[in-house]
């Protein structure tokens, strides 16, 4: 059995992974495109980035296991005709991409985004105003405008749109916060929310939903059907207190959308990882807004992805040598 890999990988993962095989595959790590178009006639397996070259000669191939997530800079029509399984690295970002969704509604709750920038021109001044500051003799016992400034989590709802392995954890932070959970996915019969959370429906109900939401967090992939899928008739459905947010992929909503809705007050807020066009050109109207949040694509970003990238690659290549189900199989006509 042969398994081709590439791009290749450090001496250190390919020793690992071959201690996985343990004679049982070969083990062939090419650096350049001319040595995988040599070694993949004759393969069973290919770990990494394949292209249609590649695969037009790989006439045993059995399984391919991408290095990421995000499928759709991967996918390509050839792919999707060929009998082989697909499988992709989901699972590794869940918990570490949730604690960025929580840093966002923290933010804003809170309205530390505000504090930053006033600490940056040396302004002590409490959203609400300075006059509405408790004294000494009369203490908290009336709501304030200072009071009215935040934003209490238990009594707020949010809505995931996605409920793979990055929205459940999402919403188990969530949860956590006192925050009242609810789910929209496109197979809804077909995830297992964390406990807590109040129902999921499909995608089909997402207006409805959007309505009842104070944070709104994208957690879907970029596929056929939600490339554009948040567009001005979608989130114009959110409420005008509510808080957009995409940890998904730039191309789910349409940014000239979400400027007209920030703009005119139709949301609240957003915060954003993730835009169509990246790096985010300078002169967008985004940078300007303070109701507006920007992280340049950094929510999946931890020490710990490195090890579970290794990890999920040698689980999925000794069920393959075993002969065992695959995890993290995808379709590959829907792209996850």
């Amino acid at each position: 059995m042969k398994i081709v890999i590439h791009p290749a990988v450090d001496s250190a993962r390919l020793e690992t992974l071959l201690g996985i095989a343990n004679g049982r595959a070969e083990l062939v790590n090419c650096e350049t495109t001319a040595d995988v178009l040599n070694a993949v006639p004759g393969a069973d397996g290919f770990l990494g980035k394949i292209t249609p070259e590649m695969l037009a000669r790989a006439e045993k191939l059995q399984w391919i296991q991408t290095f990421t997530v995000s499928l759709e800079h991967y996918i390509f029509p050839e792919l999707i005709e060929h009998p082989c399984t697909l499988t992709n690295m989901r699972g590794l970002f869940g918990d570490v991409i949730a604690d960025q969704v929580m840093g966002y509604v923290i933010c804003f709750a809170r309205n530390l985004h505000l504090y930053i920038l006033q600490q940056l021109e040396h302004r002590y001044e409490p959203a609400g105003g300075e006059s509405s500051r408790v004294d000494n003799a009369f203490g908290p016992g009336v709501v304030n405008n200072m009071d009215r400034a935040t934003i209490f989590l238990p009594d707020t709802t949010m809505l995931v749109v996605g409920m793979g392995a990055i929205g459940s954890e999402i919403a188990r932070r969530a949860l956590a916060f006192g925050i009242k959970v609810r789910g929209v996915d496109q197979h809804p019969d077909l995830v297992s929310p964390p406990a807590g959370v109040e129902s999921v429906v499909g995608t089909d109900h997402l207006k409805s939903e959007l309505g009842q939401a104070d944070w709104v967090v994208i957690a879907a992939p970029h596929t056929p059907f939600t490339k554009g899928w948040f567009n001005s008739d979608v989130i114009q459905s959110m409420k005008p207190t509510g808080y957009l947010m995409n940890i998904g992929r730039g191309a789910i909503v349409v940014l000239a959308d979400l400027v007209q809705a920030l703009q005119s007050g139709e949301i609240a807020g957003a915060a954003l990882d993730v835009f169509d066009q990246e790096p985010l050109p300078a002169d967008h109207p985004l940078w300007d807004m303070p109701n507006c949040i920007i992280t340049p694509h950094t929510s999946g970003y931890s020490t710990a992805i490195a090890g579970r990238h290794l990890q999920t690659m040698c689980e999925n290549l000794e069920r393959f040598l075993s002969g065992q189900p695959l995890k993290n199989v995808v379709d590959k006509k829907v792209w996850y």
